[in-house]
């Protein structure tokens, strides 16, 4: 399919949607899971990191210099041309520095969307959870489908325990952050004091770390709405600071350890329905694969 021909199909994807309201409920969230690739033509977002969708997504490539994609069967490697960018980039980085292999989990489904499970964002190819183990060594595609992904927090003392967020760690959340088209970075609270307390000389970066419970084995990276996409929804910035002060404090004296699961499966508890998705992510969800 020539690139023409794809971004036709793409306009006539949205046009298809224009007689719509604003906003429409095409789908299910497990229909979008069910799409093996995304839509033709270029990259469109249409919608928020929480309700929206892309078009034209490119996939991470499952391995290269200083990073592996792993559980490549929940076909979640998908996002913005400038998200793949950015994380290969990330991966050069932790290569040059000797810090290991950055291993990414969850970035967006082919066409984005919301996911049948697991996360409440990553909709419109911005989104990529990056974790935190730094020890392994390559390994096989199939081998990356059950690791052991080891919290790095101690909830008991309400810190990050020593022996596993160590200064490579700090280092990993620190070259993520210093890229321009960062918006956000999710870490535990204890993450955060944890990186407040080290004797960093530009501390600017500290300011886009912003502590969320959870969190605690990886981390979250969300990029800025690039230039080009009119119909992405950006998020207000941070707040100006290094975020170390009362707000964290508060975090952590709310942190607590991951809730287990009980012994016995109990009924799933009902859910508000969910918002209505930007009118045009139907013409994306129904389009032909390019």
């Amino acid at each position: 399919m020539t690139p023409r021909l794809s971004a036709l199909l793409l306009a006539v994807g949205i046009t298809l949607c224009s007689g719509l309201t604003a906003e429409a409920q095409p789908s299910k969230s497990g229909d979008w899971g069910k799409v093996a690739a995304p839509a033709p033509g270029p990259p469109r977002i249409f919608g928020s990191y929480t309700n929206g969708c892309i078009a034209g997504a490119r996939s991470l490539p499952p391995e290269g210099p200083g990073h592996q994609v792993v559980r490549l069967s929940r076909n979640r490697y998908f996002g913005h041309p400038e998200t793949v960018d950015y994380l290969l980039n990330l991966g050069r980085r932790v290569a040059g520095a000797g810090l290991g292999i950055a291993l990414i989990g969850d970035m967006s489904q082919p066409r984005g969307g919301p996911m049948a499970f697991g996360h409440a964002s990553h909709e419109i190819g911005l989104d990529a959870d990056i974790w935190f183990r730094l020890d392994l060594p390559p390994l096989p595609r199939s081998g990356r489908e059950n690791l052991d992904l080891p919290s790095m927090v101690d909830f008991a003392a309400r810190r990050v325990d020593p022996r596993r967020f160590t200064a490579k760690q700090a280092d990993l959340v620190r070259f993520a952050a210093m890229d321009p088209r960062v918006a956000r970075i999710f870490v535990n609270p204890a993450i955060k004091q944890a990186l407040c307390e080290r004797p960093w000389s530009d501390r600017s970066w500290l300011r886009l770390v912003r502590p969320w419970h959870g969190h605690d084995a990886h981390f979250h990276v969300r990029l800025n709405c690039p230039a080009d996409q009119p119909d992405c929804v950006s998020q207000d910035a941070p707040p100006e600071g290094d975020g170390c002060g009362a707000e964290l404090a508060d975090w952590l004296a709310r942190l607590t350890p991951p809730a287990k699961a009980p012994a016995k499966p109990r009924a799933a508890p009902s859910r508000p329905a969910p918002a209505p998705v930007p009118a045009a992510c139907t013409g994306v969800l129904a389009m032909p694969p390019r």
